[in-house]
């Protein structure tokens, strides 16, 4: 039986070689907060060599070039809402029949009537975290207290306001524990995806201690476990994929993949909190197959061309050469949409062409994109043989 027939996973209508299913611009680095994990090890001045307004509306000109299906865009940062032509960049965005989402910072500039403007102007989804169950872990997170009860403030206004609403999870050694406690608050805020970040060890995050390979299996099968609570989206964990799909072939999954400690505890948690390991959500939603330079890419405050925002080797520049060419054109791109090119454990991984594996994860810790991940803990048979 052929993967296409079984897998639980969702595949894109269109050409990732042509084009990206999603782009994430990092608008600026600038941000009020001082979060432990940072990515872009963000500032609290905005930079001058960041794109202009002008610069931003020429690549969101070639986004919409391209047709449809046009790329959804994100404007992230830092805090995007520092920038004072946020409406306007939406605005435009917009009017040229780009899908325009923000993940801004909770922050004093994010208020009702900024994110009623910016819905106005077209808007229609917004991502703001919670990554911590508590007060008090999640301001420690994100290094300014107060900023847990404003996120559930900001996130009553954006379901208000008619946006999607998306929350963010960053998770490490220290908050895996929290998890089912995160889930019943994403539930209760009516979200309607929930994206686990499993943390990159870059930026400021270099400093924290990330999960190790069983512990991230284990954690994806838990989170494959909740998905009828919520549509869930495993970001930096594309073995996710592999996991729906080996789960979607098993008929007993828990003899298959016996639970360890750390799942045992995620669900018994889970029912104490929720009422049952499963939601009422007629089916989980099924992850998408996208990867990093394969129907993604991160466009940095520079206009530098990333496969992810994780993987900080750059393909380009917006300023020197059109996105929508850096994406088809660029080496560095172009390998990573290639599974044959994966060496390891990905390279001769059976299921190497519906996960292909963190290449963030990978780099970080070799300093080769295409090495094995080292956040997957599954062993492939000793073949040559790839699943279609």
């Amino acid at each position: 039986m052929s993967v296409t027939e079984t897998r639980p996973i969702r595949s894109l209508h269109l050409d990732t070689d042509d084009r990206p299913f999603i782009v994430i611009w990092e608008t600026t680095r600038a941000c009020a907060l001082v979060c432990t994990h940072c990515r872009a090890d963000a500032v609290h001045h905005r930079d001058p060599l960041e794109l202009s307004t002008a610069e931003g509306k020429a690549l969101l000109d070639d986004l919409a070039a391209l047709g449809a299906p046009r790329p959804i865009v994100v404007l992230t940062g830092g805090d995007p809402f520092e920038r004072p032509d946020l409406v306007e960049l939406v605005s435009h965005g917009a009017a040229a029949g780009l899908s325009m989402a923000l993940s801004p910072s909770v922050t004093p500039r994010l208020t009702r009537s900024v994110l009623t403007e910016l819905h106005d102007a077209g808007a229609r989804a917004v991502s703001l975290s919670i990554d911590g169950a508590s007060p008090e872990s999640h301001d420690r997170f994100r290094g300014i207290p107060g900023v847990f009860e404003a996120t559930l403030e900001a996130a009553q206004w954006v379901r208000e306001i008619g946006f999607r609403l998306q929350i963010n999870t960053t998770v490490t050694s220290g908050t895996v524990h929290e998890l089912p406690a995160v889930l019943e608050r994403v539930v209760g805020l009516d979200a309607g995806l929930w994206s686990v970040f499993f943390l990159v060890p870059t930026g400021r995050g270099d400093n924290l201690q990330p999960l190790s390979a069983d512990q991230v299996e284990e954690v994806l099968h838990w989170l494959h476990e909740v998905g009828d609570h919520v549509a869930v989206k495993a970001t930096e964990a594309p073995h996710f994929r592999r996991v729906a799909v080996q789960r979607s072939r098993s008929s007993d999954v828990d003899a298959d993949f016996p639970p360890g400690p750390l799942r045992s505890e995620l669900r018994a948690e889970t029912v104490r909190r929720l009422g049952s390991l499963h939601g009422t959500r007629s089916h989980s939603r099924p992850p998408l197959d996208v990867n990093a330079g394969r129907g993604f890419s991160f466009v940095d405050h520079h206009g530098f061309v990333y496969p992810s925002g994780f993987l900080p080797l750059s393909a380009g520049s917006v300023r020197k050469t059109p996105f929508t060419e850096i994406y088809r054109t660029s080496d560095l791109l172009v390998s990573l949409r290639d599974p044959d090119r994966l060496s390891g454990r990905c390279g001769r991984c059976d299921l190497r062409t519906v996960c292909g594996g963190s290449r963030s994860h990978a780099f970080a810790v070799s300093g080769d994109p295409l090495a094995e991940d080292p956040t997957c803990a599954y062993q492939p048979p000793l073949t040559d043989v790839v699943a279609p």
